[in-house]
């Protein structure tokens, strides 16, 4: 794990996609101290996040039944978390959301139109694709075996691929013919055609959304906290079968926005394509530390970091319909 490079916080081993809070203060504390005690957010980060929010504002669908920047919007919950350190996230291109694709083009079956651009209905989960084209459901407990072939897929009532790096997920996405989500196409989607904080409104009902649990670290390594968990520990495979952990996509019914998109917020974390590292929406131990529901983001790990609590979904652009060959 790397210090953080722009307006996140360095997380500690012991805290953020583990859900901190949980842990007692003897925990919180190890993480205060790790990355460094309170800080005032610079003027940079103030402006990163004021110019995301903005984005936002630029990209609802909408018409929209809340103010642009008022509370219970995204935009508010994106302002309302500054972190301390800065660290630069490639937002993504533009898309003005508010223009829908052309209508000849449309989103597959197992993805929702979001504007000009289509997302995931459910969080990824993988299939192994053999040489002779067999597809066979990957292990969702362990991380993507090396020198296979992983295709990503959006389907309900299965678990959901954690322990995934982005650039796995990446490689996944493509795979299925997709892509990774951009952090502002990520956001945009969740919040809904009213750009709201959460998938389900402007305030937390809490247990909507797989927002709480079993802590797996702590149920697992309580005996190693002190000195800090590493690569070993948050990637143990038995901490997703844990009874309260990891849930099957879909789970949460009331967990999904007007778009028709599920378990955006809570469940897993959800990476983006941004080369720095970027992943949103928090898991089910933490939606609020980095930022309130949609607008979670934690930005303190690269491209090719995993744990137990990583996972993904996939964007696309429209598809034309295929011409008549008449």
């Amino acid at each position: 794990m790397r210090p953080a490079r722009a307006c996140g916080r360095t997380r500690a081993r012991s805290g953020g996609a583990f859900g901190l809070a949980a842990l007692g203060a003897v925990v919180l504390g190890i993480a205060r101290a790790a990355a460094g005690g309170p800080e005032a957010p610079p003027e940079i980060c103030k402006a990163q996040v004021s110019r995301a929010a903005a984005l936002i504002a630029q990209e609802v669908i909408g018409p929209r039944r809340l103010p642009s920047g008022a509370p219970g919007t995204l935009e508010y919950a994106v302002r309302a978390y500054v972190p301390t350190r800065f660290h630069a996230v490639d937002e993504g291109m533009q898309h003005a959301a508010s223009a829908p694709a052309t209508s000849l083009a449309t989103c597959p079956a197992d993805m929702a139109p979001v504007g000009a651009f289509c997302v995931d209905r459910y969080e990824g989960s993988l299939l192994v694709r053999a040489r002779d084209g067999t597809l066979t459901p990957a292990d969702p407990f362990v991380t993507p075996r090396a020198g296979y072939v992983h295709v990503a897929r959006s389907v309900a009532g299965v678990m959901p691929q954690a322990y995934i790096s982005a650039a796995e997920s990446a490689a996944a996405c493509r795979e299925a013919g997709k892509r990774l989500c951009q952090p502002l196409e990520w956001r945009v989607a969740c919040g809904g055609s009213q750009g709201t904080t959460y998938p389900y409104g402007a305030t937390r009902a809490p247990g909507k959304c797989h927002d709480s649990g079993a802590n797996p670290m702590m149920l697992l390594h309580a005996d190693t906290v002190r000195r800090g968990w590493g690569p070993l520990e948050l990637n143990d495979s038995r901490a997703n079968a844990l009874e309260g952990a990891l849930a099957k996509t879909g789970t949460f019914p009331d967990c999904v926005n007007d778009l028709g998109l599920y378990d955006m917020v809570g469940n897993l974390h959800e990476w983006t394509a941004d080369p720095n590292g970027t992943f949103q929406g928090g898991f089910w131990l933490d939606t609020s530390r980095h930022g309130d529901g949609c607008a979670y983001r934690t930005s303190a790990h690269d491209f090719t970091y995993h744990d137990y609590s990583t996972g993904f979904r996939c964007c696309a652009d429209p598809r034309a319909p295929a011409s008549d060959p008449r």
